[in-house]
């Protein structure tokens, strides 16, 4: 954890959750999060942000998106803009995700520009990277991630407060996890970048670790330097285990 850095713990829901159960998940984090001293933030799907917001409001919880177009609006069938999901409620969103980055080819330039519509519409940006496990093989990790920051963040990054989410590919939903020693390393490396790249704010910036977090492995990986939060998947959808992930982060 980074010494004055309160922490934040964003649940990503993914293509998971309809009207009743999704809502019954938020009252049940709203009302175990009261006495959290980390930030919580659920990112549900969009179907869900308004009412979630909703339902939150007031509360200790705040929504975030999943993803937003680079546009304010337009011809873009089946987009979201960041101003729609300020407009529905939201303060978060989840950018450059791997699943996006894979399934739909987006490319860190494409990241960037998400990161910036977010930025213009008040939205916090929760900009992902990670390295595949071939690279992480091949000790590529650091030099994929170091290209990832460079060309993901925009210059208003910093001022946004904006949130780096490290998350290696190959441990997203496997069970897996890096060690300790190379989750450490790798947000060493991702502090001295924001450093460098944001004079008098990149030493604020938090930085999360996502990949397979869980009860069972929150505290320790919550312990280490330049870790100052989680982004939580699988383990989102489940109260509970939100909240004991929210509660190792002290």
């Amino acid at each position: 954890m980074t010494p004055g850095v309160r922490p934040l713990i964003a649940g990503n829901w993914k293509m998971h959750g309809l009207a009743a159960d999704g809502l019954a998940l938020a009252r049940a984090v709203a009302t175990g999060g009261a006495a959290i001293r980390a930030e919580l933030v659920v990112c549900p799907p969009a179907t869900l942000v308004s009412a979630v917001a909703a339902a939150m409001a007031g509360g200790p919880v705040a929504v975030g998106g999943q993803d937003c177009h680079a546009a304010a609006k337009g011809a873009h069938t089946g987009d979201i803009a960041a101003s729609m999901l300020a407009d529905a409620g939201a303060r978060f969103v989840i950018l450059g995700h791997s699943e996006r980055r894979a399934a739909y080819r987006e490319t860190d330039p494409t990241v960037r520009s998400k990161a910036e519509a977010a930025i213009a519409a008040g939205l916090t940006p929760i900009v992902c990277v990670g390295e595949p496990e071939d690279d992480r093989l091949l000790g590529r990790a650091e030099e994929v991630v170091a290209a990832q920051i460079a060309g993901s963040l925009p210059p208003g990054f910093g001022a946004a407060g904006g949130v780096v989410a490290y998350e290696p590919i190959w441990a997203i939903g496997t069970g897996r996890t890096p060690t300790e020693g190379d989750i450490a390393a790798m947000h060493a490396m991702i502090r001295a970048r924001l450093v460098a790249a944001f004079p008098g704010q990149g030493e604020g910036l938090r930085i999360l670790y996502g990949g397979s977090v869980k009860p069972g492995n929150a505290a320790a990986i919550l312990a280490l330097p330049h870790v100052d939060g989680a982004l939580v998947g699988g383990a989102s959808l489940v109260a509970e285990d939100f909240l004991a992930i929210a509660r190792a982060a002290g």
